[in-house]
């Protein structure tokens, strides 16, 4: 029977319990990620866990304390040092179990513990949470009354907007037709004075052009006569 029984022997008396924890934990400080059972693994995440929220003041009082449980001064100053500096702003859950299988032998449930602030494959790919936001019914419905108003006045200014862009379109068409009909009629004005301008223009050239002069028959000479009288008489 397991009467009284609150936390996982594992099979050891309480010196060999306590010692084996301390080296495991010391271990998982030091290279950051250890291979062990499931068993073994979770009772190590209750007793190394307590020890790195201690570490978090840093006093004389609090490494002293942690000290107690390690006995291994490189191990305290290395989770005093690096390791504090990368949990500071976790609070709690310090470490990660990935479990690998069955160990070959005695089938024992195996896995690998590790600190989670320093698997850096899994902290870029952690995408950043979104900040969750309540919402009521009640907040919905007065953002939609409150938003109501200012569509249906922005709506009123483009419906507006477009009236006036409307009626100056139809204004300009309206005034194009009359302009042309303006400038026919100052075409149709001009045109007979543009005639009787080319009329007077042309009789003034004809006026001045220079008149051919006829030519006039030379009076035969007496001599011309005299010869023409001989020539008969022979």
């Amino acid at each position: 029977m397991r009467h009284g029984k609150k936390f996982n022997h594992l099979g050891r008396t309480a010196p060999h319990r306590k010692a084996m924890l301390s080296n495991m934990a010391s271990s998982l400080i030091m290279e950051k990620r250890i291979t062990t059972t499931v068993a073994k693994a979770k009772a190590l995440k209750k007793y190394v866990e307590p020890l790195i929220t201690k570490a978090k003041s840093d006093s004389t009082h609090s490494r002293r304390v942690v000290f107690s449980y390690l006995q291994n001064k490189e191990s305290v100053t290395e989770l005093f040092g690096g390791v504090v500096e990368k949990v500071a702003e976790r609070p709690g859950g310090y470490t990660r179990i990935f479990k690998t299988g069955y160990r070959q032998g005695d089938n024992a449930d195996m896995c690998i513990m590790e600190l989670v602030d320093f698997n850096e494959l899994l902290l870029k790919e952690a995408a950043p949470e979104k900040a969750k936001t309540r919402r009521s019914r009640r907040g919905k419905s007065d953002a939609q009354t409150e938003a109501a108003p200012a569509v249906e006045e922005a709506v009123i200014e483009e419906a507006e907007i477009v009236e006036e862009t409307t009626e100056e379109a139809v204004v300009e068409t309206a005034e194009a037709p009359v302009e042309e009909a303006v400038a026919e009629e100052a075409v149709v004005e001009e045109a007979p004075e543009v005639v009787e301008e080319v009329e007077a223009v042309a009789e003034e050239t004809v006026a001045e052009a220079p008149v051919a002069e006829a030519p006039v028959a030379e009076a035969p000479t007496e001599e011309a006569t005299d010869d023409s009288e001989k020539k008969d008489k022979e």
